[in-house]
């Protein structure tokens, strides 16, 4: 069973930081994309970012690109992404996702994930 659990949210300042994880467990971890998607108030979910089984490939969307970082360690089976300079405009629930097919390339397609976490609250406000 396939299990994605995120951490790391709050609520922070425009300018600050925040990093968050996500932990998985019931897959063959290094092998597996895992995407960060997020869901602002009254908007779609979108993609962010993506990182690919073994970590040589990365996706950012351009709303973030420059400000936030994917990475993984895969002896901790968690990914995590690192966000800075944040803004008003990245408040969401953010979400990770994990493919299900081995060394998968990155996808900013939610239907190309098949397990989820239950998402973690990004609130960005003075």
């Amino acid at each position: 069973q396939v299990q994605l659990v995120e951490s790391g949210g709050g609520l922070v300042q425009p300018g600050g930081s925040l990093r968050l994880s996500c932990a998985a467990s019931g897959l063959a971890f290094s092998s597996t994309a895992i995407g960060w998607f997020r869901r602002a108030p009254g908007k779609e979910r979108e993609g962010v970012s993506c990182i690919r089984g073994g970590g040589s490939y990365t996706y950012y969307a351009d709303s973030v690109k420059g400000r936030f970082t994917i990475s993984r360690d895969n002896a901790k089976n968690t990914v995590f992404l690192q966000m800075n300079s944040l803004k008003p405009e990245d408040t969401a629930v953010y979400y990770c996702a994990a493919r299900h097919v081995a060394y998968a390339y990155c996808s900013t397609y939610e239907s190309d994930f098949g397990s989820w976490g239950q998402g973690t609250q990004v609130t960005v406000s003075s």
